[in-house]
């Protein structure tokens, strides 16, 4: 459920930048990134995560830009951006050795099971499913920008059968670990 939380952020940056323009809404993302931020900052129990701190990092400076130059984006302009933020960042964590889950899933298994080959075998698999379903909102994104003649809901489609399927993934692929897990 953390993991969902975590894009929150996304979510507010959707709505609100359907509802008051992309300077607004990615001003919303920055927001809502900067209290999960200080959630985990403040929160003895709990830890900054990478996916967190690059999402702060992420609409903050795509805020400011927008803000203080005389761009004009079109909201699929906005969300392309976004989106690229967001595979670069979960990119970036398998490339640095430290799939973005990992900080997820430890916080609902044992101790024990944190530094198993298995157990971080799992979680690049998940993270790189979630780096294709980004991927994917990118290339959606893409043909919203560069194909403006397309069905916005072809777009929509997308990235919610993207979304959809990496949640759906997440959830098979970490009960069907578990389920290995606990027949040993």
């Amino acid at each position: 459920m953390n993991l969902l939380l975590s894009f929150a952020p996304f979510l507010a940056f959707a709505v609100i930048e359907r509802l008051a323009g992309a300077q607004t809404g990615l001003m919303a993302g920055a927001l809502v990134a900067a209290a999960l931020l200080a959630r985990d900052i403040v929160s003895p129990a709990r830890h900054v995560k990478l996916l967190e701190a690059g999402t702060v990092l992420l609409f903050g400076a795509l805020a400011v830009y927008a803000l203080t130059s005389d761009v004009h984006w079109s909201i699929a302009a906005v969300r392309l951006r976004v989106d690229a933020g967001l595979a670069l960042i979960v990119l970036t964590s398998i490339a640095l050795r430290r799939p973005f889950t990992l900080q997820y899933a430890r916080e609902s298994v044992g101790r024990e099971h944190w530094n198993s080959a298995r157990f971080i075998h799992v979680n690049y698999v998940i993270s790189a499913a979630w780096a294709l379903a980004f991927g994917m909102l990118v290339l959606a994104d893409i043909a919203m920008v560069y194909a403006p003649a397309l069905p916005h809901s072809v777009g929509v489609m997308a990235t919610v059968a993207a979304l959809v399927a990496a949640v759906k993934f997440t959830a098979w692929y970490s009960e069907q670990h578990a389920v290995a897990q606990s027949s040993r």
